[in-house]
């Protein structure tokens, strides 16, 4: 399989080979092939499957992770070897990965990328072998751990000022008072015409020292106090 078809100018490209068996060249020969298309603006990293967490590459390293596919084909990718390559990715980068995998075993190998965190993750696609697959999928377009504050809180509508009408008093939340009940008996007895008798100069129910409208003598004889009209 030409691995070189995964790679663009200028791309940062790791390439994890498992068991090489006999061919000890074939990976030698596939770095060589990568170098010259991606030319001197990207560069081709290798390291063994097993020690791949050991490597050290800093967080958002690598364009494109080539996994499986040099040398003997491994019978799957453990949890912590697809989180390590997602967090060495750089954001939109991509891992091509081979597995021994048959045609009722696909399926396991899509989910294990999409259960990783992988997006676009295409269907596997048999290899001339007929016993493994290989798979593609994307890291996503934001970095690993990367957090946006996100506002739950629903903006008030604005409401137009209304206006109280008599119609509001229909609502049945409305308490109204009984209008029976804002009067006491002794409110309803007519006033001792006394009691209304006032000054004429100031006004109170006291004769003032000067008094000229009557009130100071109707007061010393004790006779019944009369209303009269105050004028001007």
């Amino acid at each position: 399989m030409d691995l070189k078809q995964f790679t663009n100018a200028g791309e940062h490209v790791l390439i994890v080979w498992n068991n090489l068996g006999e061919n000890t060249q074939l990976l030698q020969d596939t770095v060589n092939a990568i170098k010259e298309k991606i030319g001197s603006g990207g560069s081709v990293s290798v390291e063994n499957q097993e020690r791949l967490s050991m490597g050290g590459h800093s967080p958002a390293t690598f364009d494109k992770i080539i996994s499986g596919l040099i040398g003997v084909t491994p019978a799957s990718h453990s949890s912590d070897t697809l989180a390590y390559s997602l967090k060495i990715l750089k954001p939109r980068g991509q891992l091509i990965l081979g597995e021994l995998k048959n045609s009722e075993e696909m399926g396991k190998l899509k989910s294990s990328l999409i259960l990783s965190g992988f997006t676009d993750v295409q269907d596997p696609v048999a290899l001339q072998d007929g016993s493994s697959a290989w798979c593609r999928g994307s890291k996503p377009q934001f970095e690993v751990g990367a957090s946006k504050l996100l506002s739950f809180a629903k903006k008030p509508e604005p409401t137009k000022a209304q206006m109280w009408t008599l119609d509001d008093m229909e609502d049945d939340t409305v308490e109204l008072i009984d209008e029976d009940t804002l009067l006491e008996e002794e409110d309803l007895v007519k006033p001792d015409p006394a009691s209304l008798r006032v000054c004429g100069t100031t006004g109170k129910r006291k004769a003032c020292k000067d008094c000229s409208c009557g009130l100071r003598e109707e007061l010393a004889e004790g006779k019944e106090v009369k209303t009269k009209s105050v004028t001007s």
